[in-house]
């Protein structure tokens, strides 16, 4: 767990309803938690649970009925659509489980892409890409072009496009979703190597409790409610992250 207990998220009271005729559909009903500074931290739950809900809650993407996002110390819920896109560029970086990438791009202009909507020169772009694919273990393929690098370097070209922004958090939507099992173990390994080491702040989503189990705490929601929280002691992974290092 964290040691220097800053919190990054805080989730307090969060109900999303939508109505359907007559009926009220809660997607969310009366979340609570906090997530703190340099944790990679789970939403895991099966299809229709919320977590994608609540995903876009925290992301900005979505506004909630009642209740309130706090993250690093902005209350999101009470911004307008401008300021949300503009926190969102400055704070947030995603990866996809499509991986997003644009395929007539090298894996360098993929990486810099976010940074030219920010208006960072070329060159300073372009470094700053460089040194993530490198972090990412991709110096090899820095040339490739997004439609000749398999599942996983295309993943890995993802995750170092999230972290090229400086992000506060990085929020993962069913990150491993289209990869086999030894590359999706890869890329995981890789999410809590970079968590480490950069000291981020990761939430991902997934339906899976066997990747959940590489976050550090997982949270199950079931009919928009967090029935449990379960926190992770990942000592005994470290030859597994340094296979995947090597």
């Amino acid at each position: 767990m964290v040691e220097n207990k800053t919190p990054m998220i805080q989730v307090k009271d969060l109900y999303k309803v939508y109505k359907v005729g007559d009926t009220k559909v809660y997607a969310l009903n009366g979340v609570d938690f906090t997530i703190y500074k340099g944790e990679f931290c789970a939403i895991v739950g099966p299809s229709g649970s919320g977590k994608s809900t609540l995903l876009n809650m925290m992301a900005g993407l979505e506004k909630p009925s009642k209740g309130e996002i706090v993250i690093a110390g902005n209350h999101i819920e009470k911004l307008s659509e401008n300021q949300l896109v503009a926190f969102r560029r400055k704070h947030v970086g995603f990866i996809f489980q499509s991986y997003n990438l644009i395929k007539t791009l090298n894996a360098v202009e993929n990486v810099a892409l976010p940074l030219s909507f920010r208006g960072v020169p070329k060159k300073i772009r372009n470094e700053k890409a460089k040194k993530y694919i490198k972090l990412v273990g991709l110096e090899k393929q820095m040339n490739h072009m997004a439609n000749e690098m398999s599942g996983g370097q295309q993943q890995r070209v993802g995750i170092a496009r999230a972290l090229a922004v400086d992000p506060k958090i990085i929020f993962a939507d069913e990150p491993t979703g289209n990869l086999d099992s030894k590359t999706t173990k890869e890329v995981l390994s890789l999410m809590q190597k970079i968590v480490k080491e950069q000291n981020q702040t990761l939430v991902m989503v997934t339906h899976d409790n066997y990747i959940a189990r590489f976050a550090d705490r997982q949270f199950h929601i079931v009919d928009g409610k967090i029935f449990k929280i379960e926190e992770q002691h990942h000592e005994e992974t470290k030859g597994d992250m340094e296979d995947v290092q090597s």
